[in-house]
């Protein structure tokens, strides 16, 4: 079993694996509607100039999710990789 570790924590350039959605059944289905399921490779691309939203880029497309939604998808440590490093 993975310690736990949160999309919203997954610095600019870093990329790590889905593995679990703990949030709510409508929200995690619009998070299945943008390609996060379990498996998915996210990379954090960007942060808006508060830190908060995100930019991930989830399947080829890049997407912003509020802090407090991205808090709501776990991500296996063993899993985080720094992208093109």
């Amino acid at each position: 079993m993975c310690e736990r570790f949160l999309l919203n924590e997954l610095e600019q350039n870093q990329t790590g694996e889905v593995c679990k959605i703990l949030s709510e059944p409508e929200m995690k289905r619009r998070f299945q509607d943008i390609g996060l399921i379990c498996g998915t490779k996210v990379t954090c691309v960007g942060k808006g100039p508060f830190g908060d939203p995100k930019a991930y880029e989830i399947r080829g497309a890049v997407v912003a999710i509020r802090n407090s939604d991205a808090e709501q998808i776990e991500i296996c440590p063993e899993r985080i990789s720094e992208k093109g490093v």
